[in-house]
């Protein structure tokens, strides 16, 4: 996969799931991504379209943004996160906090960023 590939589903993937929080938060869930993608040894792509992994990806029927700027805060938070130091410490889940998912207690909590909590396992 080549790399706009890369930046384009991890900018897909940081605007749905994140695109109202701020650049901090937006960061956060782009390093949770890549991490996968590491830890996994797949694509952006991979990681981003494996199924129940992220609920825009089974819950929408388009995967196109509607929200111009929010997608290009997007963009620009996914290039940040493919080109700086994952400062997650190795995070490789989230969840908002207003859930509590089942798996979130077999995990080491990381930090908060936004309104989400990050994991590792």
């Amino acid at each position: 996969m080549s790399f706009l590939e890369g930046l384009l589903w991890l900018s897909l993937n940081v605007y749905h799931e994140a695109r109202s929080e701020p650049q901090i938060g937006q960061l956060a869930v782009a390093h949770v991504t890549l991490n996968r993608a590491n830890q996994d040894k797949k694509t952006v792509e991979q990681v981003v379209t494996a199924p129940k992994q992220f609920s825009w990806t089974f819950l929408q029927r388009s995967y196109l943004p509607t929200e111009p700027e929010a997608f290009a805060a997007s963009v620009q938070a996914a290039m940040k996160a493919m080109t700086s130091k994952d400062f997650t410490k190795g995070a490789t889940f989230y969840h908002r906090h207003d859930v509590q998912p089942k798996w979130a207690k077999s995990k080491t909590y990381v930090a908060t960023y936004g309104d989400h909590l990050f994991y590792r396992n």
